[in-house]
């Protein structure tokens, strides 16, 4: 038994997605979301300034004593996971390696097509990872730059951002795909239009849900899971524009949030 919260990171509330299936999957946690809103968004930038970045929190969050470390960012997830892991006694994981293994597990072409953001894309950690599992699977990978300036906007369906869709996936969909999977968790918040232009022959993988999954398996088999009579009590903080979570952040959450705490990291 262990009554301490997770700890969860994004660039700004992408990361919520991943909150949500954690909520949904182990509805007793406590969860502290941190959302970088200050110097979102993390995907134009170099992986160099978002390791530093990344480390920069996994040590705030530390100081915050959680049991375990998700980063719910897949490009804080390819600029230093690996690194991070190594110099932390607290379990980290990210979002890439639960989203590449479902993935290999579920090509039958082996073929698998990976949207993500730029500096994900440019890290080619989809590839690397699912080569180790498998160096026999094919893995597509295509930089989707203006998604998430749709998803944040609240344009989640109509003809503008249905025809940016298509254009990015429709490359996929020619390499003869059948598994994509949605390497950004803002993803997530579009799953049915895009399952809608891919069809049903392409299987998605949704990387919040099996990280989800992950969670709840490392805490069982560490036997840390939350036992307490008294409800979960969910903490969000941000490290600027605070006010994003109350216009945008119940989309991906599911539900209402009903206070943020602003915090400074000091670093610009």
């Amino acid at each position: 038994m262990d009554n301490r919260p997770i700890g969860v990171f994004d660039s700004g509330v992408g990361g919520l997605t991943v909150v949500k299936e954690i909520i949904h999957l182990l509805p007793h946690e406590e969860i502290l979301y941190l959302g970088d809103t200050a110097r979102v968004p993390y995907g134009p930038r170099e992986l160099d300034q978002v390791r530093g970045f990344m480390f920069e929190i996994v040590n705030f969050l530390r100081k915050q004593d959680v049991k375990l470390i998700v980063i719910a960012c897949n490009t804080a997830t390819a600029a230093g996971l690996q690194d991070a892991q190594e110099i932390n006694n607290v379990p980290i994981i990210g979002v890439i390696e639960p989203g590449a293994r479902a993935a290999r597990l579920s090509t039958r072409a082996k073929k698998v097509g990976v949207i993500a953001t730029k500096a994900t894309t440019k890290s080619d950690a989809y590839r690397r990872i699912i080569s180790t599992m498998d160096g026999q699977t094919e893995v597509f990978t295509r930089a989707c730059p203006t998604l998430v300036d749709f998803i944040e906007r609240g344009e989640l369906e109509g003809g503008r951002i249905e025809e940016e869709v298509r254009s990015y996936l429709g490359p996929l969909i020619e390499e003869g795909i059948d598994v994509l999977i949605l390497g950004c968790t803002h993803y997530p918040l579009i799953e049915g239009l895009i399952k809608k232009i891919v069809g049903e022959d392409i299987q998605i993988i949704n990387s919040a849900r099996v990280t989800a999954q992950e969670v709840k398996r490392i805490l069982t088999a560490e036997v840390q899971l939350r036992h307490s009579d008294r409800p979960p009590r969910h903490r969000f903080l941000a490290t600027g524009g605070g006010r994003l979570f109350f216009e945008i952040g119940g989309w991906f959450l599911g539900q209402e949030i009903e206070e943020t705490e602003t915090i400074d990291l000091h670093s610009p």
